[in-house]
């Protein structure tokens, strides 16, 4: 397997047949726009007023978006409160997680307004310190902290696309260190790796499963998974959504926050909550100056595949190192 350095990432160099896709990637102010064989993909946005970056949206190799269309702003006001589960910190893609030494860097305080029960716990944000991209990849470093601008730790994350004719694939690999002391992250099931699906993809129109033969919220949510698909039809057209979570990945086989409204989110830190069991205790401590990482991959193909046809692409992601 060959493998490319980026800083300190080692991405594993796909191996797609003779019609995989190229990748573009164009920097712009507080973004980046990526494309798969000529095609939009996503956009990476690394906006100063908000409190996470996130990617909006992703696609299918035929155009269809998967994800939902709001938030469209840093702006209370974007989307339809009255929706159910509205949740506009859901962003289409993004990671953070509910207690970081006490810090919520899941949700956001601009919509903080929008709920009862955050429990006036204080919020975290990102701030940017740089972004690079090359070849067919995005690295960008941050700086964890709190409202007083107290850094707690960085953060890197790092993105590597690819697809072929009906697929799209991508990499995302998240490394937390603790740069000032160690860092607690906390037992909430409000975290970590999230996608906000379209509603064409939630409720009785999806077909939740998992690598464990579950089918559904009820049997999925908060248990250990190598990988957990989406699929159903998005305008008439067929659709799947799957993760994939790496063994080298923090607490592999991770627990999942997914959700029959369309939450998708790999966590594997809420025991407690998602047992329902006050003697179990997911929280973890980074000591001072280590590294926690995780690492998934987002396979979008423009079909509804079969769990044999998932298994084995899973098995190809896991052998990567």
């Amino acid at each position: 397997m060959n493998v490319k350095q980026i800083g300190l990432l080692l991405v594993p160099a796909l191996a797609w047949s003779a019609s995989a896709a190229s990748v573009e990637l164009k920097n712009h102010d507080n973004r980046v726009d990526v494309s798969i064989g000529g095609k939009p993909f996503t956009t990476y946005y690394v906006l100063p007023e908000v409190a996470k970056p996130y990617m909006m949206p992703l696609r299918t190799a035929s155009g269809v978006v998967i994800t939902r269309g709001f938030p469209v702003e840093n702006d209370a006001s974007a989307g339809n409160p009255k929706a159910s589960s509205f949740e506009p910190h859901q962003r289409p893609l993004y990671w953070g997680h509910g207690n970081v030494d006490g810090l919520d860097f899941w949700q956001e305080p601009v919509f903080d307004h929008y709920y009862t029960d955050h429990q006036n716990q204080a919020y975290g944000h990102a701030k940017l310190l740089n972004i690079k991209t090359e070849g067919e990849s995005i690295t960008a470093d941050f700086s964890l902290r709190d409202a007083s601008e107290r850094e707690i730790a960085r953060e890197r994350q790092a993105f590597h696309f690819g697809g072929a004719d009906q697929t799209r694939i991508l990499d995302c690999e998240f490394t937390v260190t603790a740069t000032a002391g160690p860092v607690v992250f906390g037992d909430t099931k409000e975290g970590s790796f999230g996608i906000r699906l379209a509603e064409d993809l939630s409720g009785a129109r999806a077909n939740m499963t998992n690598s464990e033969g579950a089918h559904g919220e009820k049997d999925i949510w908060g248990k250990p998974a190598d990988w957990v698909s989406y699929q159903g039809e998005i305008g008439g057209r067929p659709a799947t959504v799957s993760v994939f979570d790496h063994p080298t990945s923090f607490r592999h086989p991770t627990t999942w926050h997914a959700r029959a409204y369309g939450l998708f989110a790999a966590n594997p830190f809420g025991w407690r909550e998602f047992s329902h069991d006050p003697n179990k205790d997911g929280s973890w401590t980074v000591g001072a100056g280590e590294k926690i990482t995780f690492r998934y991959r987002v396979l979008i193909a423009d079909a509804k595949q079969s769990a044999q046809e998932l298994s084995k692409a899973y098995s190809e992601y896991a052998a990567t190192k």
